[in-house]
């Protein structure tokens, strides 16, 4: 049986390579057939933000446990760390003159998808937003990820935002192959982003 252990944080300029390598290698197999042909040059973008020193991480990895953990919920406390089977990539912006998380990357490996994680990090990140005195959460979505942005909006209830370029100029978002969608914690970010 397998459990998740989380969250092991870290900074863009302090990845280690093999780390790096993982997190390019996990983005193109989750990624590239939602970028089609503009993938070789997002990659390229991907891997500049990646490396960013004020970019944040969560790291997610799988550990084995023990039969009696299993039934107990629990994670073995023995430092057997497994392996990486996802992370989030974040950062603290300004968006609108307001202070905002913005989730530039969450990717998991295709065996814990559809298991509660996505969702658990989300939370784990607006909870990290609102300790943070952020106006809120955002991140960016391609229209081609159909199973993302069905998640984003039923099920974490997020927003196509008003900066999204479908709402800003909608002739010319509809071109556009992404949305930008957010999530606002007060007032003023939802006048503003909502």
């Amino acid at each position: 049986m397998v459990s998740w252990l989380g969250e092991q944080q870290g900074r863009g300029d302090k990845l280690s390579r093999p780390l790096k390598q993982y997190m390019q290698k996990l983005l193109k197999l989750n990624m590239e057939r939602h970028y089609g042909t503009e993938w070789p040059t997002e990659e390229k973008v991907k891997h500049r933000e990646m490396v960013a020193s004020d970019a944040r991480y969560i790291f997610v990895y799988e550990v084995p446990t023990s039969s009696r953990n299993d039934e107990m919920g629990l994670i073995p406390m023995n430092g057997n760390v497994g392996e990486v089977v996802g992370f989030v990539h974040y950062r603290f912006i300004l968006e609108e003159e307001l202070p905002v998380l913005y989730v530039y990357e969450l990717q998991l490996e295709q065996h814990v998808q559809g298991k509660g994680l996505g969702k658990f990090l989300m939370q784990l990140l607006e909870l990290i937003a609102r300790k943070s005195c952020m106006a809120a959460i955002m991140l960016t979505v391609q229209k081609a990820n159909l199973s993302a942005m069905l998640f984003y909006t039923n099920k974490m209830h997020y927003c196509v935002s008003a900066i999204s370029p479908s709402r800003v100029e909608p002739m010319v978002g509809a071109e556009k192959n992404y949305e930008i969608l957010c999530k606002t914690f007060d007032e003023q970010a939802k006048s503003r982003l909502e």
